[in-house]
């Protein structure tokens, strides 16, 4: 399995952990009310199992095992990769923590703008490895 793959994976199943903890307790709050502002948690709770735990997965999962180029263990432009790891990761904290009090709200913007940057870089590095089926259906 290669590095790249490694790292998004083993993030994606950190933001896993962190989505639940968070989900749980914004859900023991709307319950039994103890803590008023971890609602202000539901944002970056969105995000980190949305971005982190989902997106993260699949593009981990799809650098692995889309095809390799002809001939070799190649996987192309793996430099496109490496940047939408960062990117996600990026985007995912900026956008996440924006709407918290006292944070400007231009956050939210980079960090969409960071996400968005990491699916083109993504794109970018994949594209060539579509294949067309051989025998074609």
């Amino acid at each position: 399995m290669p590095r790249l793959t490694r790292l998004f994976v083993r993030a994606a199943l950190l933001y896993l952990g962190l989505g639940f903890s968070f989900g749980a307790l914004i859900l023991a709050e709307k319950g039994v009310p103890y803590a008023p502002w971890l609602m202000q948690w539901l944002p970056l709770h969105i995000e980190v199992m949305l971005f982190g735990w989902t997106v993260q997965m699949a593009m981990g999962v799809a650098f692995w095992i889309m095809p390799k180029f002809s001939g070799g263990t190649s996987r192309g432009r793996e430099e496109f990769a490496w940047a939408a790891f960062a990117l996600l990761n990026a985007g995912l904290w900026l956008a996440g923590l924006a709407p918290l009090d006292g944070l400007p709200p231009v956050m939210a913007l980079i960090g969409r703008l960071c996400e968005a940057g990491a699916a083109a870089c993504f794109v970018l590095h994949a594209w060539p490895r579509v294949k067309p089926m051989l025998g074609g259906r």
